[in-house]
């Protein structure tokens, strides 16, 4: 009884995120979505909702409680740790220009969407204040080492600094970071009205991206990956999580604490790395692939992760 009801807890927070992702799907198979909507919103959450969501995040949290340096300074270590894993294993398995896709598809998650919405499911308030606080680190880092892998593996792509620093000072998430510090800092109030209103358009943010997300899904690509898809995505959902959360534990961490980090780690890979790929000319097929696999997978992988975490009374 003990473990079904673990169980059911756990669906509890997973289930409900995911089936939006496959109403998603569905609402494009029945064509009440497009891939037009799909652009057009996808947009919209990445230049807006999200921006103004992480932004209200920020400026409520309770700093005593969502900046939790020691976390974060260990998600940072741990990410260039898998960051420098990826490498290592694409330098010798790949040929050059499929490196810096599998390595991108490999390390860099989707956290600004499934992680945070499954953080705000599973711990409420926290979840959502020490998450975005989170974010604002994951959002440097993944753009970042994103950038250096694919333009030091892709032909003919120039990997200057100034190319790098651009792709980061321009990222609307970042951008988001940087506005909420001041209000942090200086613990400035805004009125009543415009937090109630940043509310409802910083609601769009989950549901939209989630159908997104579930609109942009390929079951066909995700026949025709090859072995390349499919080593990045084992990496992504699995041993790279794995490896990660069990030195979070093996360190002290547990908890909510344990709970957001492995949450963090296990999301699939980020959309927006498709974005970035073909933007850089890349492999985008390759990319779409590692995306369409891991994020079906997670549905899977994070659900069974969570519930060993409870049986372990880790989390």
């Amino acid at each position: 009884m003990y473990l079904l009801d673990t169980f059911a807890r756990t669906l509890a927070v997973t289930l409900p995120v995911f089936v939006m992702v496959f109403v998603g799907q569905g609402l494009r198979r029945i064509g009440w979505i497009d891939a037009g909507f799909v652009a057009t919103a996808s947009t919209l959450v990445f230049k807006a909702t999200l921006p103004a969501l992480v932004f209200l995040s920020l400026i409520r949290a309770d700093p005593g409680v969502a900046l939790n340096l020691p976390l974060l300074a260990f998600f940072a270590l741990a990410t260039f740790g898998q960051f420098a894993l990826c490498w290592g294993w694409a330098r010798y398995r790949l040929v050059r220009a499929d490196r810096g896709v599998y390595i991108q598809g490999a390390f860099r998650g989707n956290c600004g969407i499934v992680g945070l919405a499954l953080a705000q499911a599973m711990y409420g308030d926290y979840g959502l204040s020490a998450g975005s606080v989170l974010l604002g680190l994951v959002i440097v880092l993944y753009n970042s080492l994103s950038v250096v892998a694919l333009l030091v593996h892709q032909p003919g792509q120039s990997s200057h600094p100034g190319t790098l620093f651009r792709n980061i000072a321009t990222n609307p998430l970042i951008l988001a970071v940087i506005a909420a510090l001041p209000f942090v800092a200086l613990d400035i109030t805004l009125p009543g009205w415009v937090m109630e209103t940043g509310d409802l358009f910083a609601s769009l943010t989950l549901p939209l991206a989630l159908i997104c997300i579930g609109g942009s899904l390929s079951i066909a690509s995700v026949r025709e990956s090859g072995q390349i898809a499919v080593s990045a995505s084992l990496f992504k959902m699995l041993w790279l999580p794995g490896l990660a959360t069990l030195a979070a534990f093996l360190v002290g961490f547990d908890g909510r604490e344990l709970g957001l980090l492995f949450l963090y780690f296990a999301s699939p890979t980020a959309a927006g790395s498709f974005v970035m790929v073909r933007v850089l000319g890349g492999n985008p097929a390759l990319a779409a692939n590692i995306i369409a696999m891991t994020t079906l997978a997670a549905s899977v992988t994070i659900t069974l992760g969570i519930f060993a975490l409870q049986i372990a009374g880790w989390i």
